[in-house]
């Protein structure tokens, strides 16, 4: 080994990671600058997101615990619903107030409160526009809760590509230095060699908690969105059994 690898060798031990990041080109500098702004990103959305989605959790599960002890109309636990941001509420809140629309265009109180047990019984087609009311803001609260997961979406698939950029990028330089110095001097090679492994283990350092993080939140997403379908489904159950009480009174 030459004095030029010794002193190479000396070097990187001494400094350590930033070595590899010292003797990178402005490239690889570049990518290794992006991959942790992308991180420091990755790691504030996911962070904000999983507390949101947890709120909307356990704010949503606790209505639904209210809305199943409820033995009364659907419209008896609207005031339970004031306030209350979480979109299984959402979901309620909507269809509710459609059906208060048609109790009092159905009544003679002119735009007038309407107690549902005194309300006309629905027809076919105003039970079909509630439903039709549900799933729209179904959709309108799974894009809420789906604002955001694009970016994260952009950078776990965008990070693994600018680490084996950077690889590539690094593994060239080597040659280059190679070819420059007449031999495989390890003085010539470090350089190349250590960018293109600090970008390898910087996207991988980005990329695997990302992942994790997008799967977890994605799996979030899709147990609120499962539970509004259920909500929706029982709402329209107990309107249903509201209506046939109606029949049995009258």
């Amino acid at each position: 080994m030459t004095f030029f690898g010794n002193a190479a060798l000396i070097a990187a031990q001494a400094k350590g990671v930033y070595y590899a990041f010292e003797v990178s080109d402005g490239m690889g500098q570049s990518i290794v600058i992006l991959l942790l702004v992308a991180s420091v990103v990755t790691w504030a959305l996911m962070i904000d997101k999983y507390y949101a989605l947890h709120k909307a959790k356990k704010l949503s599960n606790r209505f639904i615990a209210i809305f199943n002890e409820n033995k009364r109309s659907v419209c008896a636990v609207a005031g339970s619903a004031l306030n209350d941001p979480s979109p299984v509420c959402q979901v309620y809140g909507a269809g509710v107030q459609r059906l208060k629309e048609f109790y009092e265009n159905s009544s003679n109180s002119a735009g007038g409160y309407v107690a549902p047990e005194n309300a006309p019984r629905l027809t076919e087609a105003q039970m079909n526009a509630i439903e039709a009311v549900l799933e729209r803001e179904i959709s309108t609260q799974i894009l809420e809760l789906e604002s955001g997961t694009s970016v994260l979406a952009t950078i776990v698939s965008v990070c693994p590509f600018l680490g084996l950029f950077g690889t590539v990028w690094g593994v060239m330089l080597a040659f280059i230095g190679m070819a420059q110095q007449g031999s495989a001097d390890i003085g010539a090679m470090a350089p190349g060699i250590a960018s293109a492994l600090l970008t390898t283990v910087v996207g991988l350092i980005v990329a695997i908690p990302s992942v994790i993080g997008y799967n977890a939140i994605g799996a979030m997403i899709r147990q609120l969105t499962v539970s509004m379908d259920n909500f929706s489904e029982a709402f329209m159950v107990k309107l249903k059994l509201d209506e046939l009480a109606k029949q049995d009174v009258k």
